[in-house]
């Protein structure tokens, strides 16, 4: 970490400085955003596919990792789709599954619609987040594409936080500390 408050990351041979955010008065995080870099959501998806077995669908969690799902979903041609944070008028018996990630106050619900989940039924999808940290983002969709009978064959994302970083069922590109202070 340099003095002026910033974080470089290699996403597997791409770097970026990324603002330090406080957490809370004694704990930081690394402030990674993919919104708007196109350079970086491209040489992820691309990464990242090469490291994945294959697979039907990517089922992703709204809504910071919607372009790096929609990025995969162009370059490999299969379908996405995204568990939602608010119910719409368009879903049918959607399911529901609550969530507490690191970065977002309170408790969340994630959302997929049945005709979607129907789509998913049965076949080998792929998680796509943006920061896998403590985990419960990754574990509600999970929970989701369980409740559909889906084969989840990878769970990837760009970078993992502290210890998440660790772990033997995920792929990433990269790491993010978390950052006392």
């Amino acid at each position: 970490m340099s003095e002026n408050k910033f974080y470089t990351v290699d996403i597997a041979g791409l770097k970026r400085d990324l603002p330090v955010c406080p957490l809370n008065e004694h704990l930081s995080i690394a402030g990674f955003v993919m919104f708007g870099d196109v350079e970086l959501t491209v040489h992820a998806a691309k990464e990242l596919l090469a490291r994945v077995p294959e697979f039907d669908y990517i089922l992703t969690p709204e809504a910071k990792s919607i372009p790096l799902a929609y990025e995969m979903s162009r370059q490999s041609e299969k379908k996405y789709f995204v568990a939602r944070k608010k119910d719409k008028i368009y879903m049918k018996n959607p399911v529901r599954v609550k969530v507490k990630s690191i970065t977002t106050k309170g408790e969340q619900t994630l959302i997929l619609d049945s005709t979607d989940g129907e789509q998913l039924r049965g076949k080998r999808v792929v998680i796509v987040d943006d920061v896998i940290s403590t985990g419960e983002s990754l574990r509600a969709v999970e929970e989701l594409a369980a409740a559909f009978d889906c084969k989840v064959v990878a769970k990837t994302a760009v970078l993992a936080e502290g210890a998440a970083f660790d772990r033997e069922d995920l792929t990433v590109l990269g790491f993010l500390p978390l950052i006392e202070t």
